[in-house]
């Protein structure tokens, strides 16, 4: 890494802790190593790019959980964005083979081009806009009265009102505003040959100064559905929409978003899939809260997930992109679980279930974590049980085991209720720290 970049993040890190910014979401953090000043990432993922231009790519560290190397990791995260809203119109197949040859910007670079492309295929989409001037030729309706007030003396005159076909509309000032961006933020010759075509195509549209604005006046019509992917794109690259905007005091194309937020997405989305028809998964629940004050809730209770079977709650889950080892049960390691993880689920499950029933909390699988840890009672509750349950992110399903007494809310296969499995292997974290 050139000497100049590391001491941009030494300095972003610095920023990030300055007390006087509250607590903003720390990407990055100081750290030592044999006496040597260092830089850390924290459990965030994407890509960042230096006010040099040069580009850091920090993928999720997911060895143990389906192993393989980079081009493994590129193509999990990009599947796993793909659940967050930005990034669903992200073309898994065509990405993962991009993920084979070029860094991940260059990935997302690659996916807005071919969502412009579809767009230049079909045509520009115009409308027509209403003008009036004082013209050398008849043109559209003639205004009689302003026309007698400008050319009473000159007859070579008209002042008419009339309809212009024009391209010039907020969704193709907006595209052509993003490829800009791309034109210069992109160092593949592709993506920069593609992107020039693509700029040739919007040459007589002008570029959007306010972003902003021409979204608000945004209109899909009829026989613009092939805008709707492009558009998408153009605003994560226009208003930069990931969790962290404006790093530092350069406005560098630089895409990062924390593991528990693109897990969590990843979870929901298929374990829906693998719901029993006769329930339903509910998302960022926020029916309760923990106390009540002057008439007024506070602190609401949010979890992550709700199982409800009609109106009947059955199961909240959390998740959490963090490596549990179920061979590290005794002594003070406690799994590796978190204490702070089962105040709040123990909430959760009096808010939700009145004391009674089941909370879970879900971890990526991996060679440490196959199987279910024995469940966890809560002694002073009427009867509340927290599940310890792993993810598997090959094949995106929950692991269950038969004994659970919410093994009947998922389709498919049982797990057996073997809840241990004995390894030696060493705890390693598998977010981006």
């Amino acid at each position: 890494m050139p000497s100049a970049v590391f001491d941009w993040l030494e300095a972003e890190a610095l920023r990030l802790t300055d007390p006087s910014r509250g607590t903003p979401n720390r990407w990055v953090r100081l750290t030592q190593r044999r006496g040597r000043r260092g830089v850390q990432m924290t459990s965030f993922v994407g890509v960042i790019q230096a006010p040099n231009g040069f580009q850091i790519e920090v993928l999720p560290k997911v060895g143990k959980a389906i192993g393989g190397g980079i081009v493994e990791a590129r193509s999990l995260l990009i599947d796993m964005l793909r659940c967050l809203g930005p990034f669903r119109h992200l073309q898994t197949a065509s990405a993962r083979l991009k993920a084979t040859r070029m860094p991940l910007l260059e990935v997302f670079i690659a996916e807005f081009l071919q969502s412009v492309d579809q767009v230049v295929k079909r045509g520009l989409h115009g409308g027509y806009e209403v003008h009036e001037g004082n013209l050398f030729a008849l043109r559209g309706k003639l205004q009689m009265a302003q026309h007698l007030r400008e050319n009473l003396v000159r007859r070579d005159r008209f002042f008419t009102k009339y309809d212009e076909f024009t391209s010039n509309r907020p969704e193709n000032r907006l595209l052509h505003a993003a490829l800009r961006v791309v034109l210069s933020a992109s160092a593949s010759h592709a993506n920069q040959r593609l992107a020039r075509e693509f700029c040739f195509v919007f040459a007589e549209v002008p570029v959007s100064d306010v972003p902003a604005r021409d979204f608000q006046q945004v209109r899909l019509d009829r026989g613009m559905t092939q805008y709707a992917g492009a558009l998408a794109w153009a605003r994560l690259i226009l208003e930069n929409s990931s969790p962290l905007t404006g790093m530092g005091n350069h406005h560098a194309p630089s895409l990062m978003f924390p593991m528990e937020v693109v897990f969590e997405a990843y979870v929901a989305k298929h374990l829906a899939r693998q719901l029993a028809p006769s329930f339903t998964l509910k998302t960022q629940t926020r029916v309760f809260s923990l106390v009540k004050h002057i008439g007024q809730n506070w602190f609401r209770l949010k979890p992550d997930l709700l199982i409800t079977e009609g109106k009947k709650k059955r199961v909240v889950l959390d998740t959490k992109w963090k490596l549990i080892d179920a061979a590290k049960g005794n002594g003070t390691d406690k799994y590796g679980l978190d204490q702070g993880d089962f105040y709040q689920l123990y909430a959760y499950g009096q808010g939700y279930l009145d004391g009674e029933g089941d909370v879970v909390l879900i971890y990526p699988r991996t060679d440490t974590l196959e199987y279910a840890l024995s469940v966890f009672d809560f002694p002073k509750s009427k009867g509340l049980r927290l599940w310890v349950l792993p993810f598997c992110l090959r094949t995106r399903r929950l692991s269950v085991p038969e004994n659970a007494p919410f093994a009947d809310v998922l389709v498919g296969k049982r797990l057996p209720a073997s809840t241990q499995f004995e390894t030696s292997a060493s705890t390693k974290n598998v977010n981006a720290e």
